[in-house]
């Protein structure tokens, strides 16, 4: 129950809420913090805040201050590799990420929790690559006091799926060998400009390449490439070229023979349409279009972070791309800071 009274009344009384001031384009924070004894001196900067009453708080048993629900909030969210300051400012608490890694949200889980009346949580996309400290997340309950019920109901969601909703996963080092195919590159007519730019890709996400191997158009030389590949230890294989509808590109093929039995062939995403996604035994395999040589970004830059945290790409995923999975060529390219890849 709120009690109402003027600003003069409230006069050694402690406020029941942050008060917030805007001065448009120039600052939005917290003009007052909550259980601040409010003074003479403090009534002209209230009532210039548009505030000439303030609360008192009187609350039953079954309700809940917003400070509060928004702790058991973030608490309920956060999972792995999520930070967060038990210390509300305007009834929401952030939450940061707490090491280097991949945004992970349970977007369903999201969607369930803010269906709950009088909660909300706001993150930034999923697989999102951030660094540590980035805010991924907010949440906060929308009323100053509610019933504490709903809060409860919304907790129990978040923190429902064993992982809970919002996750930060390390990128894991993974060693990398590179199967460079076709006849142009491997008999010397043009010089191969794959490796170069694969190699950039796994080094930025900070994982090694172990090994490059070129080979022609001949899927038994591609199959020995790749047995070779894993033999010296690698943890992932990236193939480019030879993934097209040419009868002459046999790079599946050299892929099936090596002992692919999981094999996803074709994304919902351009550039990347003919992005291959296979296993051999638990080593992951990518396969790289010639896309990938002409456009800075492609599907390979969605799914190889992904890779990289752990998570094992189905052709479920391949398809779920299509949302947000096309790319307007933009001059000059911003990505990621773009709608390229962020529809789920």
């Amino acid at each position: 129950m709120l009690e109402k009274m003027s600003v003069h009344e409230a006069v050694g009384k402690r406020l029941a809420h942050d008060i917030t001031e805007i001065r448009p384009g120039e600052f939005k924070g917290t003009a007052f913090r909550k259980d601040h004894t409010v003074c003479d001196g403090d009534i002209c900067h209230l009532q210039k805040l548009g505030k000439n009453h303030l609360y008192l708080l009187d609350m039953e048993k079954d309700e809940i201050h917003e400070d509060q629900a928004a702790k058991m909030l973030a608490k309920s969210l956060a999972g792995t590799g999520v930070e967060w300051n038990d210390d509300p400012r305007e009834g929401k608490i952030t939450l940061h990420a707490a090491y280097d890694g991949i945004l992970s949200v349970n977007v369903s889980s999201l969607a369930a929790f803010n269906m709950i009346e009088e909660v909300m949580c706001a993150t930034r996309h999923n697989h999102t690559l951030v660094k540590k400290g980035e805010l991924i997340a907010a949440t906060r309950a929308i009323p100053l006091v509610m019933k504490k019920a709903p809060i409860e109901r919304a907790a129990s969601i978040a923190a429902s799926h064993g992982t809970r909703t919002i996750n930060v996963n390390r990128l894991q080092s993974l060693k990398t060998g590179l199967v460079i195919t076709g006849n142009e590159v491997y008999d010397g007519l043009i010089e191969d400009g794959f490796a170069p730019v694969l190699s950039k890709k796994i080094h930025d996400l900070g994982s090694p390449v172990l090994n490059v191997e070129y080979v022609p158009d001949d899927s038994s030389r591609i199959r020995q490439a790749i047995l070779k590949c894993l033999d010296s230890g690698c943890e992932l294989l990236i193939l480019s070229g030879g993934m097209s509808v040419d009868p002459d590109d046999v790079t599946r093929t050299g892929i099936r023979e090596a002992g692919a039995v999981e094999m996803y062939y074709g994304s919902a995403v351009l550039p990347g349409a003919m992005f291959l996604v296979g296993y051999i035994n638990e080593t992951p395999l990518l396969g790289v279009p010639a896309c990938g040589l002409f456009h800075r970004i492609t599907v390979l830059d969605l799914i190889l972070p992904r890779i990289m945290a752990g998570e094992h790409i189905t052709k479920k995923d391949l398809a779920f791309l299509g949302h947000g999975g096309l790319c307007m060529n933009c001059k000059p390219c911003m990505f990621p800071q773009c709608s390229f890849g962020k529809g789920v």
